[in-house]
């Protein structure tokens, strides 16, 4: 059974990787302790885009992956 976290901080460091009809985009997650995380979303990368900016309060839910990346499945805006 795959292990699912939640986590919340301010997003950083934006960034798309591949342009295509779902984008894959990478971004920075900082929590209140500093910690910074190194996520990835594909799905719903589009609304992604438009609802967040560098700065925005987020809370992240999903698994790591083999890199040790988040990879998102759900997100929520603060």
């Amino acid at each position: 059974m795959e292990e699912k976290w939640c986590l919340k901080g301010q997003v950083e460091k934006i960034k798309v990787l591949k342009l295509e009809e779902m984008p894959l985009v990478r971004f920075t997650l900082t929590d209140e302790r500093e910690t910074r995380e190194n996520c990835l979303i594909k799905n719903h990368s589009l609304n992604f885009l438009f609802q967040v900016t560098e700065g925005k309060s987020i809370v992240i839910y999903g698994k790591r992956n083999n890199h040790n990346q988040f990879v998102v499945h759900k997100y929520h805006v603060n």
